[in-house]
């Protein structure tokens, strides 16, 4: 009689994900990683991937897009630096399979985000419906435009790649608030944070990373990465 398959514990995988990935490399904000703690990243995976969720790497959703490493979601919301969380409405663009919304979700009073193609912000919407995450609001679009909508932010995350930051994105910034995104060609990309002050901006540059491009009017042409 073949032997039965072990079951796979998830939550033991996440917790070893938190303490090995994330606080080993410097995550020390307690909502981000207790948010990190909670929320089932094999539930954003297709079942062939749920057991490698909690790996140090990121995983292909579909449509030639991924989901971020655990590592650089968590460094990106921690570098937000949110000034006060639960009072905070945070736009996200690029929703991917709703990952990083649903994080983000577990300490900020809203999440906006948006996704460019339709099929991966209408499967975002059932996971995060399915998991109970209900401060979530996903729209399909260009999401170089921001949400004019819900303006001004108290701050903006973005998961794909751009030439330079997005204009809309600066002007729907509150007051003090940081947009965290990253800048650059495939292969020479940096992170960087842009904090908005006054009728100025400062700009600080964190660290390299490697993500898909922003496409769309205030992306890069595709030809190009």
């Amino acid at each position: 009689m073949a032997k039965a398959k072990e079951a796979f514990d998830f939550a033991a995988a996440r917790q070893d994900m938190v303490a090995n990935q994330l606080k080993r490399r410097g995550i020390h904000d307690p909502l981000v990683l207790a948010a990190m703690a909670e929320v089932p990243r094999e539930s954003f995976v297709s079942t062939e991937y749920h057991r490698l969720a909690y790996k140090d790497s990121p995983l292909p959703i579909g449509y030639g897009q991924t989901i971020s490493q655990p590592y650089i979601v968590a460094y990106m919301l921690q570098e937000l630096k949110l000034q006060n969380p639960a009072e905070a409405i945070v736009l996200e663009v690029g929703t991917g399979l709703g990952y990083q919304a649903a994080v983000l979700s577990r300490f900020v009073k809203h999440v906006y985000t948006v996704e460019r193609i339709p099929e991966l912000a209408a499967q975002a919407e059932q996971n995060l419906l399915a998991l109970g995450y209900t401060n979530i609001t996903v729209s399909q679009g260009d999401g170089g435009y921001g949400w004019p909508k819900y303006a001004p932010f108290d701050g903006i995350v973005v998961a794909a790649a751009a030439p330079d930051v997005p204009p809309p994105l600066l002007a729907q910034l509150k007051e003090g608030a940081s947009i965290v995104i990253p800048v650059g060609m495939y292969g020479s990309q940096m992170l960087v944070r842009v904090t908005a002050s006054g009728d100025t901006f400062t700009r600080q540059t964190l660290v390299p990373v490697a993500f898909v491009p922003l496409v769309g009017e205030h992306g890069a042409p595709e030809r190009r990465w």
